[in-house]
């Protein structure tokens, strides 16, 4: 237990310092502003333009961390999906947005962080097969569901293809990935001195990304309807993690630390995209908002409680 606590301490510590200098003023919103835009924007694109460049796949089964990791997203989804059908009894067109709220977590703030305090850099393999194709797996998942549920405005191919481009292409996080994949499969070689600066930003972009959360979080409010939202933190925290380690471990026999990996940030909780897309869409907003700033409290828990089970 004192090996899980050194792990979860820090990371959530720094959360709860990011949300007290906020709720109490003591960083403005311009300094939150700033911190996130140095963080997402700069130094976290570096880290995983580092990871990407750098890593080794060693014995990593490919198949196994998408297949273990994305057979629970799909789990997730079906099930948000129905119940948002059969037991909400709420309409189709929120159908995309309560499925984004359960599926989309927070793995760039919380599961990099993690995963690399537990497994240091040997995470980092596994963490750049599942951040690959995280986002545009996700968004474009979700755009079609909600296009598909709008039947008054009728399905647009073109229309679906040209957001979600526009996107991704707008996104640090999908550039930097993408930039270190053609880097690597180019060959090219990373001199000292941009490895060396690489690291610099790499080494500030986990806290800064992780005060950058809590300070986030004064603006989410816990609200929305209550079976919502205790459905979406059910599937969020629970089952999503539940279904990721029990494919990982009795299904495509991963290495530790990818079970590991894949566990962790299927376990993470609703992350800001799933808010920003029921805003766009204008459905579920407020069970959106809820499942962020619940989950993220609740899962310094439920996350404890995985780190204990899989024994990094």
């Amino acid at each position: 237990m004192v090996d899980v606590l050194s792990i979860i301490a820090p990371v959530f510590g720094l959360i709860a310092l990011g949300f007290l200098f906020g709720r109490l003023g003591w960083l403005s919103t311009t300094a939150e502003k700033g911190v996130s835009e140095f963080a997402f924007t700069l130094a976290v694109p570096a880290l995983l333009f580092k990871t990407i460049v750098t890593m080794e796949l060693g014995n990593v089964s490919i198949a196994g961390v998408w297949l273990s990791f994305y057979g629970a997203i799909s789990t997730a989804y079906i099930l948000s999906v129905v119940g948002t059908a059969f037991l909400l009894k709420r309409p189709q067109k929120d159908g995309a947005s309560i499925a984004m709220s359960a599926v989309f977590g927070n793995a760039v703030m919380l599961g990099i962080p993690i995963s690399l305090q537990t497994y240091g850099n040997a995470a980092a393999a596994p963490l750049a097969l599942i951040l690959s194709v995280h986002a545009p797996s996700l968004w474009l998942a979700t755009t079609l569901h909600a296009q598909l549920a709008d039947q008054s405005s009728g399905f647009n191919a073109s229309k679906v293809a040209f957001r979600l481009f526009d996107d991704l292409s707008h996104n640090p996080i999908v550039i930097g990935i993408v930039a270190g994949g053609l880097w690597r499969l180019f060959g090219f070689t990373m001199p000292d001195v941009g490895l060396k600066i690489l690291g610099l930003l790499a080494q500030a972009g986990v806290p800064a990304a992780l005060v950058a959360l809590g300070l986030s979080l004064v603006r989410f409010q816990i609200k929305g309807q209550v079976p919502t939202l205790t459905m979406i933190v059910c599937l969020k925290l629970l089952v999503m993690p539940l279904v990721a380690f029990t494919l990982g471990y009795f299904v495509f026999d991963l290495d530790p630390v990818s079970l590991g990996v894949v566990s962790i940030v299927a376990a993470a909780p609703t992350g800001a995209n799933a808010y920003l897309f029921a805003t766009k869409n204008g459905r579920a907003i407020n069970s959106a908002s809820g499942a962020v700033a619940l989950g993220t409290v609740l899962s310094s828990i439920t996350i404890a409680i995985l780190l204990s089970v899989i024994k990094p």
